[in-house]
């Protein structure tokens, strides 16, 4: 029986190494999910074959790219836009969920939804709403589904990576006033991003298992 594991990361590039490191541990490709916003970091690492020059995902990848691709799933990354998050860059079976539909190419409006996808893994509605909310404000999401036996193995290595807990970050965001994710919401803007990632970078943001 399998498990889905997903955490939250303020920072991509610790999204990208649990990626790798999920790789590298046997974990297969095919059961792991990333899901960024895309104005959260401005520095998608010039090695993620997808991204060009410019820090964009290259124009022309297809669907197949977006959710899969060959050589690792970082190869595979593509620009979606899902409702209430904007655009976003992602590739696995969490973001074909989302999306519900095939979107043709790069920069397609998606169908579906990030809330509706995280409870179909698995995960209870206030996970969902808010590792949804954390896209929203910036974040990056890393899914796997994984076996019973190896769960804590998983966890072990998102925790290892600098992941937020979702029950920590969501108690923070009921404190500023938050309910639940608005997928009719406008997305956060640049200038909205970059305050929350000041906001929380002075402070841990990780929580044992």
């Amino acid at each position: 029986m399998t498990k889905t594991v997903t955490r939250l990361f303020d920072d991509y590039g610790d999204a990208r190494s649990a990626v790798r490191t999920l790789e590298s541990a046997g974990f297969s490709r095919d059961d792991i999910s990333i899901i960024a916003n895309k104005d959260a970091h401005g520095s998608h690492d010039r090695d993620d074959d997808s991204i060009n020059e410019d820090g964009d995902v290259t124009k022309g990848a297809t669907t197949g790219a977006v959710l899969g691709g060959v050589g690792g799933l970082l190869a595979g990354l593509g620009l979606l836009a899902i409702p209430g998050l904007g655009p976003i860059v992602a590739a696995g079976w969490l973001a074909s969920t989302a999306v519900g539909a095939a979107v043709g190419g790069v920069g397609g409006a998606a169908t579906g939804g990030i809330v509706g996808a995280l409870k179909n893994a698995g995960h209870d509605d206030d996970e969902a709403h808010v590792y949804s909310e954390g896209v929203r404000r910036g974040g990056t999401l890393v899914s796997a589904r994984v076996p019973d036996e190896r769960r804590a193995e998983a966890e072990a290595i998102l925790l290892q990576h600098r992941s937020v807990d979702a029950a920590t970050r969501g108690a923070d965001y009921r404190a500023g006033g938050w309910n639940t994710f608005d997928p009719d919401a406008e997305p956060y803007t640049s200038d909205q991003i970059s305050a929350e990632r000041a906001r929380y970078s002075s402070h841990p943001s990780t929580t044992g298992l």
